[in-house]
């Protein structure tokens, strides 16, 4: 799959088949978030690939709206040191991860973990340092759902110009 057919056709995925993810695709999956783009070139984030379910079930539990990660195949947890731009820098990682999961024809669904209540929780969790920040929780899977959902037209989000 193409890049643009990938970012059109993505979609969150929330239910999964009961099947492994090999580690290979984990891994070019993960190397789609290493090639993201970075403020300063900093590169500031770490992956933490979860496949173990005793680890993906104490996630499940302590974030708000992750629960179907204990069903996932897979969890990504992506983290970046405190530099000035981590949140922007993990932000485009993460987007990276869910495109090129969907381009290999794995669902994902981007959970929120910056500024959130369990954010420490997760880190002890995988045993972060405490000088990184969790800045999204990435479910993985094979669908076993294709939602749909609409977008808002490009005429009415586009601005030429000016607003």
């Amino acid at each position: 799959m193409d890049a643009l057919q990938a970012i059109r056709t993505r979609r969150s995925i929330r239910k999964y088949e009961d099947k492994p993810i090999p580690k290979e695709t984990l891994e070019a999956i993960v190397d789609c978030g290493r090639l993201a783009a970075s403020g300063r070139n900093e590169q500031p984030w770490e992956f933490v690939v979860v496949t173990e379910p005793e680890i993906k079930q104490k996630i499940a539990e302590a974030a708000d709206y992750g629960k179907f990660i204990a069903q996932a195949a897979a969890c990504i947890a992506v983290f970046c040191r405190d530099t000035t731009y981590y949140i922007e820098d993990g932000s485009a990682a993460t987007q990276n991860i869910l495109v090129g999961a969907w381009a290999l024809g794995v669902g994902t669904c981007w959970i929120a973990g910056d500024k959130k209540h369990y954010a420490p929780t997760i880190g002890q969790i995988v045993g972060a340092p405490t000088n990184t920040k969790l800045v999204s929780l990435i479910a993985l899977g094979y669908p076993a759902e294709q939602p749909t959902r609409t977008k808002r037209q490009l005429n009415e989000v586009i601005h030429w110009n000016g607003f």
